[in-house]
């Protein structure tokens, strides 16, 4: 069952925001991503209020995602992608990425904090940052 309500077109952006931002990173990666993007558009907190869509949640500005500015986003959706942009709205969610509302790839180690956000941990390039469960609640259910 579905943890946000969506479309087959939302499914396909957010598919090409997965393959976007994470394709080098392999399946789990991409997962991670769409995990961020559903927990924005669920989270109701912080930069994130009053995003309900995914492609509220993809196009946001500002606080979006980079991918969204450059060529490579626009490549249409693979069957791959769509598959795993499903997994993530249907609710599989993956460590670190599990409560996260941010991530980035830094030059070196991940820092303990980012923008008064707890990191939640690494995966291969990518750092990812959790809110308070005061903060976002939403993000913990």
């Amino acid at each position: 069952m579905a943890v946000i309500r969506t479309n087959s077109e939302q499914i396909k952006l957010l598919a090409r925001l997965l393959r976007a931002e994470a394709e080098g990173e392999g399946e789990q990666g991409m997962l991670m991503v769409g995990n961020v993007g559903v927990n924005r558009v669920r989270s109701n907190c912080l930069d994130f209020k009053n995003i309900r869509t995914i492609q509220q949640m993809v196009f946001q500005n500002p606080g979006g995602f980079e991918s969204t500015q450059k060529p490579y986003f626009y490549q249409a959706a693979r069957d791959r992608d769509i598959r795993l942009a499903q997994d993530v709205v249907n609710g599989r969610r993956i460590d670190p990425a599990r409560n996260a509302l941010w991530f980035f790839r830094p030059v070196g180690a991940c820092p303990p904090t980012w923008y008064n956000q707890a990191g939640s941990g690494r995966f291969k390039a990518h750092c990812f940052f959790v809110p308070t469960q005061t903060d976002c609640p939403r993000v913990y259910t």
